[in-house]
């Protein structure tokens, strides 16, 4: 029988429980519809979707277990809380908004801790931990990730390529058959069933009843698998092309070997856990290997969760530190950010001194990749007729995961390689510079950073930069700089060297019209 005292209690919890749902939607709901775009737009992350609802399934598995272990609030869990809520406001104030995301696993995991205990949130901590992999993948590393999964599935497919006697060349990202080239693209990377297969491999590491060495070996090789068999896809694609023409890259077909890749991928993860159950002393049927079912019995009379225990003063705390970051998020939302007047592109000068210019376009993917704001792309060519290509990526803003690709991961896959990379300064210009080579060719690259005043070439102190004008000025505009010239067949790296320095110091005075201060 519930008494009027319980039965209060119970009302009680479940309406500070129902305050704080529509506080954590109000602060995150921008982050989950985001999550939801990028779940729609990108199919490597569109498993995303299912996450949620196999946390929700794994927490209700471990019902009897949660009900048998006593509560008892904690005030770690409160600063739990705390640090995500921090984590919140750097993120929806700075570039960084990726962090919104994390900040809601740790916020959702604090609270819960500060009304169970450790003891209690040990048992659902795992599942909990699994909503990581419905989270996209920083631009950064996405891009980094890409281009290496690029070169290494290359590689490995025309491996498979030359092993079924086809004569076959590759460059950078390019196979060439021939009579054909196939280009292993960003949707060909492999990251498309990696970070998918990945979050499997974690979940079947959870539910596999084994050693703990066990359960790590099996999330592990979910990495070379998946490598393994895009590789052998691409092959495949190769094979396939070489023997009845290129509509076997395309379509339905391309498609289609995705999938047979991906499912023949999870198909190994399985196998291997079965092997690994057989090295177990004891058999065990596939119910009890995969742990499908719950087997702690439930101790005690059957009693409503939220009846158990009081919430604590951990958790009010927690719900009073929520509502005020609430009112300053909303003030953080109402700040419009800053985006500066500044001369498009398209009135940058063709002739500069002794140079003459001729402008070129990039192509539609590129353009869908890059999410450039404006850019500048064009030829100039000195009085001798040697030429430099002056390239600028200019953004607006840098906020949700739009930021320029540095050229040290898209270059190699133009089927360059960089043979030598230094970081100079002329007349206080800082530049990275780069001599690349391709067969018999080779250019010299330099590139910078120019943003809001500041010229930086280091990589991670522009992303500083950026973290910290985001903060403090609400600006992320910037720009990435490039100069590239040929090393001519007449002539030297050091000539090559002459003609780019020239071409920067008197090209350098004009950048400022056309990206702010």
């Amino acid at each position: 029988m519930v008494t009027g005292i319980q039965f209060g209690l119970e009302k009680k919890t479940f309406f500070f429980l129902t305050l704080v749902f529509f506080i954590i939607t109000i602060l995150y709901w921008e982050a989950f519809v985001d999550l939801v775009e990028r779940w729609e737009a990108h199919e490597e992350y569109s498993h995303g979707f299912i996450i949620p609802f196999l946390t929700l399934y794994f927490i209700w598995q471990k019902k009897n277990k949660f009900h048998n272990t006593q509560f008892n609030s904690s005030w770690w869990g409160f600063f739990l809380v705390l640090a995500g809520l921090v984590v919140l406001f750097i993120g929806k104030s700075s570039v960084l908004f990726i962090l919104v995301d994390y900040s809601f696993i740790m916020v959702m995991t604090g609270l819960i801790w500060s009304v169970v205990g450790g003891a209690a949130l040990k048992v659902i901590l795992v599942p909990l931990l699994m909503l990581i992999f419905a989270i996209p993948l920083p631009s950064y590393i996405d891009a980094l990730l890409s281009s290496k999964l690029q070169l290494l599935s290359s590689q490995l497919g025309v491996e498979f390529i030359i092993w079924c006697d086809i004569p076959v060349y590759l460059e950078g990202n390019v196979i060439d058959l021939g009579d054909f080239k196939l280009q292993v693209v960003e949707a060909c990377n492999g990251l498309r069933y990696l970070y998918p297969l990945m979050s499997i491999g974690f979940i079947c590491a959870y539910m596999f009843n084994t050693a703990m060495w066990k359960k790590v070996l099996v999330f592990l090789s979910s990495i070379p698998i998946t490598i393994i068999m895009n590789s052998f896809r691409i092959g495949v694609v190769g094979y396939l092309v070489n023997r009845w023409g290129i509509e076997a890259a395309e379509g339905f077909m391309h498609d289609f070997e995705g999938w047979v890749v991906f499912m023949a991928s999870l198909a190994l993860l399985m196998i291997e856990m079965l092997l690994l159950a057989k090295l177990s002393r004891n058999s065990h049927s596939l119910v009890e290997i995969f742990g499908i079912i719950d087997d702690a019995p439930r101790v005690g009379a059957s009693q409503s969760i939220l009846s158990k225990n009081q919430l604590g003063s951990p958790f009010y705390i927690s719900l009073v530190l929520m509502i005020a970051v609430v009112i300053l998020v909303f003030f953080i939302g109402n700040r419009k950010e800053v985006i500066l007047d500044r001369q498009p592109f398209s009135h940058f000068p063709l002739k500069i001194g002794a140079w003459k210019g001729k402008k070129q376009t990039l192509d539609k993917d590129a353009l869908e990749v890059l999410k450039l704001s404006d850019y500048l792309l064009t030829n100039y060519r000195d009085e001798s007729g040697k030429s430099v290509v002056f390239y600028i990526a200019y953004y607006d803003s840098q906020r949700k995961n739009v930021v320029p690709h540095s050229p040290k991961l898209c270059i190699p896959g133009g089927g360059w390689e960089i043979s030598e990379i230094s970081r100079e300064n002329i007349e206080g210009q800082p530049f990275n510079r780069m001599i690349i080579k391709k067969r018999l060719d080779e250019s010299l690259v330099y590139y910078w950073y120019q943003q809001r005043g500041q010229i930086v070439a280091n990589e991670y102190a522009m992303k500083w930069s950026l973290f910290k004008d985001a903060l403090l000025l609400n600006r992320t505009d910037g720009a990435l700089v490039r100069i590239s010239t040929e090393v001519y067949p007449d002539e030297n790296i050091k000539n090559a060297e002459e003609r780019m320095n020239n071409f920067l110091l008197m090209s350098k005075p004009l950048l400022s019209q056309y990206i702010p201060d």
